[in-house]
């Protein structure tokens, strides 16, 4: 099964059930770099907290990952993008 993904406001992040998401606390988010913004993924049928939201393929969430909000710096000028299950090397060849 796909996995869907959901970016949210970090105001929302209460109202997330993560019982319908695969993430299990807000500790476990991964939080754009002014931690203004989170996202969650789920297999199966839309939770209805996330009615409305705009949804991404994993393909789509590795482009929007990829933007300046989400990038990571890591050590030796390496960029990642993602959590640690949707982690990607940018400058891999």
């Amino acid at each position: 099964m796909s996995r869907t993904y959901v970016i949210i406001e970090a105001g929302d992040v209460s109202s997330v059930d993560f019982s319908q998401v695969l993430e299990t606390s807000s500790n476990t988010l991964r939080y754009s770099n002014d931690n203004s913004k989170a996202f969650v993924k789920y297999e199966g049928s839309q939770p209805s907290f996330l009615n409305g939201k705009t949804t991404y393929t994993h393909a789509e969430m590795l482009i929007e990952l990829a933007k300046e909000d989400w990038l990571m710096e890591e050590a030796e000028g390496t960029t990642r993008v993602g959590g640690s299950n949707d982690s990607i090397n940018l400058n891999s060849e």
